[in-house]
């Protein structure tokens, strides 16, 4: 079957290719249904990525947190209209030790390759993981995303000391929204204090014990842990500030991207002992462990609602500049499309 693919082929322009896909290659055909913007698609598609990166992978399908439906399945494990969430990494190997979304020959669609951006994504069985029927498609649009928070707060499990009364989180955006929720609701007896830069997005993180605007932090304020969600230039004054302000031989858990080397205090990091881990992107356990802390925890569905910035419906490719726009001058929540074009 010919299969339309909306790619991006140089900032802010989209172009449709068709390529011919085979029914009988033993993938599963889904049919997306509902797609979230991240900024890591909106770095594409403003072309702030930088020339050598855009020549080396334009034109390229953009998006990598969506859902859709089951079309097709040769294997017939999942009926047609299966609703399901796919899974952006995928490896090419397996390994023993390292995670696949570390694996360095790992690709990931909307970065290595094409996103979901697609009338129909043909992916291995286990590149999809079915959803529950109480969770809204709005929000599942972006459980990539939780995933992703969801895996380093695993790593970060393994690697801290067992002292766990207050955490730091900071950036008041979606990840940090998102990462401090889960801690809440992983830790119930600790205090989460978020910091931010932004007084109208703090006053969105109700269920927090504490915000701080990142200027008018008290000195004798400190936590045991700390989870970085600036990013960007961001986060190198959001490292050395939790550096600061952390205990010794605390665990700091880094997941702001940035696209340039920040420095840090390295001296006060072997002074206190601390202990720095990075995490980036996540893998189908990830996926599946959101999925079943979601469904266990109804409550955080209704937090992560807040996050829906706005739906918009796609039904040709002007649609899609109109909605990568409105992401633009939105300062908070995710940016979802209905895929029916």
């Amino acid at each position: 079957m010919i299969n339309q693919i909306y790619r991006l082929v140089s900032p802010r322009q989209f172009e449709v290719s068709y390529r011919d896909e085979s029914l009988h290659s033993g993938n599963v055909a889904v049919r997306p249904t509902h797609l979230s913007i991240c900024a890591a698609d909106q770095r594409y598609y403003t072309g702030s990525r930088g020339q050598e990166v855009l020549s080396r992978k334009l034109p390229m399908s953009l998006i990598h947190e969506a859902i859709g439906t089951v079309a097709y399945d040769p294997g017939g494990e999942f009926a047609a209209g299966t609703r399901v969430v796919m899974i952006p990494n995928t490896p090419v190997a397996e390994d023993g030790v390292i995670a696949e979304n570390y694996l360095r020959t790992s690709r990931f669609r909307s970065s290595g390759f094409d996103g979901f951006m697609q009338d129909y994504v043909f992916l291995p069985k286990h590149r999809i993981v079915p959803l529950f029927d109480e969770l809204n498609d709005n929000v599942a649009s972006f459980l990539e995303l939780i995933s992703v928070s969801m895996h380093a707060l695993r790593r970060f499990e393994q690697k801290s000391h067992v002292r766990k009364d207050t955490f730091g989180v900071w950036g008041d955006g979606n990840l940090g929204y998102i990462s401090a929720l889960l801690l809440k609701k992983r830790y119930p007896g600790s205090k989460v204090f978020v910091f931010g830069k932004t007084g109208h997005k703090l006053s969105r993180f109700s269920f927090a014990d504490e915000t701080y605007l990142i200027d008018q932090i008290p000195d004798s304020l400190r936590i045991d842990h700390a989870v970085e969600c600036a990013g960007g230039i961001g986060s190198q004054s959001a490292i050395n500030q939790i550096i600061d302000f952390i205990n010794p031989e605390g665990t700091i858990s880094i997941l702001g991207v940035s696209e340039y080397p920040v420095e840090i205090n390295t001296r006060m990091i072997l002074e206190k002992g601390l202990s720095v881990v990075g995490s980036s992107r996540s893998g189908r356990v990830d996926f599946i462990e959101t999925l079943e802390f979601l469904q266990q925890n109804e409550a955080v569905i209704d937090y992560l609602q807040t996050l829906i910035g706005s739906v918009n419906t796609i039904h040709t490719m002007r649609d899609i500049l109109d909605a990568f726009e409105l992401d633009l001058t939105t300062d908070w929540g995710k940016t979802v499309m209905e895929w029916n074009i």
